[in-house]
């Protein structure tokens, strides 16, 4: 991980024991009547904060939670969460009802070596989403070191994710460390062929990812409603389907340079469609150059799913975001299942690299059972998408030594 200092770094620097060391978190996770619902970004921070822990330090826990406005709001509050915390790190996580000042000073004095203490919600204060540079200062005072452990937030330039990084000795968390190999793998330096499949309702809200991926892979698979929109680019009727009628000159600007850069771009060539879009409608599968006025279309057909098997065959290198269909309605979902599980099988027999991300792609994986067979499953939603867009992220950026 080049130009990135890691935990590994950090400990061949200095001694652990009583250091304090600042660690920012995700610990934005989803929750319904004071629980948890999914404790994956908990789970991921986990090893970082042991590990530290293990070694004597003193680990203090940054993270935003929910979207208050600047100021203390009780149902933002990440006191619930620091409970939570503790069966995942195997000790007790004291909290504090501040991220700076005298309250947090005193709690981080009151810990001894090894212990873990959660501050409270950065953006109960306004410099944390300005990137406040004050704020950054007033954070790092709690700290000797900064250890950067999520990725998902990475995307934002705030005080806690960014300007912090510029105040302390900065290191990449594990979690961090493994989503920057594993998205280097992916498309910084992969191994080629590389199929990168892309699904979502919209076209619109992935032009800049379809324009970077364009430039970068052998096979772009197209699926989801905005496969709809680049069939209409080609003239062929969508019936009733979901389809960006004002985007069609982007499409047919996309297909241009990918024909340019040598990419092969995947569009469905028979496609499922139906009359309603409800749970177990009538559905049939029918060519793409005959879709009735009267229909949508809502999944892959069958001959586009053997050729993408084909695709995946070959590769070497699988890039996922987005389903392939409205998985989230059966019968629709099977396009997506039958690829989900198609490349966690080739990734399991050691034929391909698998990496995936995106909150509806997470969502597909799991319903095929296929998550754990991926090389690399991000949990991180925007960020994800903008570093496959080529963008450069500011809270990866500021680790840069």
């Amino acid at each position: 991980m080049a130009g990135h200092k890691t935990l590994d770094d950090l400990f061949k620097a200095v001694g652990l024991k009583g250091l304090r060391v600042l660690v920012r978190a995700d610990l934005n996770v989803p929750m319904a009547e004071g629980r948890i619902t999914d404790a994956t970004r908990i789970e991921r921070v986990a090893s970082t904060i042991t590990e530290l822990a293990d070694r004597g330090a003193k680990v203090i826990v940054l993270s935003h939670f929910g979207r208050p406005k600047g100021a203390p709001e009780a149902k933002y509050s990440l006191a619930p969460v620091a409970a939570a915390l503790e069966p995942f790190i195997g000790r007790k996580a004291s909290f504090a009802s501040d991220c700076v000042g005298e309250v947090a000073q005193k709690a981080i004095d009151a810990l001894p070596n090894g212990g873990v203490i959660v501050l409270e919600n950065t953006r109960f204060h306004p410099g944390e989403e300005q990137n406040d540079a004050t704020f950054a200062k007033a954070l790092a005072e709690n700290g000797n070191v900064y250890v950067n452990d999520a990725f998902s937030c990475a995307h934002r330039a705030h005080a806690s994710t960014e300007a912090i990084a510029h105040e302390l000795p900065a290191y990449a968390g594990r979690a961090m460390e493994a989503e920057l190999k594993a998205l280097d793998v992916a498309l910084g330096n992969p191994s080629h062929p590389v199929v990168a499949i892309v699904g979502g309702a919209k076209v619109s809200t992935k032009i800049s990812l379809l324009g970077n991926l364009v430039k970068k892979v052998d096979t772009l698979v197209i699926g989801g409603g905005m496969a709809n929109t680049f069939l209409a680019a080609q003239g062929k009727k969508v019936g009733k389907s979901l389809c960006e009628n004002d985007l069609l000159d982007t499409a047919r600007r996309i297909l241009a340079n990918a024909r340019s850069a040598n990419c092969e771009i995947v569009l469905p060539t028979d496609v499922v469609v139906a009359a309603e879009f409800k749970p177990n409608a009538a559905a049939q599968t029918i060519s793409a150059d005959a879709v009735p006025d009267d229909k949508m279309i809502l999944d892959v057909g069958t001959d586009t799913l053997a050729y993408i098997a084909g695709r995946l065959e070959t590769a070497k290198t699988v890039v996922w975001n987005g389903p392939l269909g409205a998985f989230e309605t059966p019968p629709f979902d099977q396009g997506t299942v039958a690829a989900a599980r198609q490349v966690a099988m080739l990734t399991k027999m050691g034929a391909l690299i698998s990496v995936a991300g995106g909150g509806d792609t997470v969502a597909a994986l799991n319903e095929a059972g296929a998550t754990e067979d991926f090389t690399y499953v991000s949990a991180a939603g925007g960020a994800f998408l903008e570093w496959m867009e080529g963008v450069e992220l500011p809270g990866v950026a500021a680790l840069e030594s």
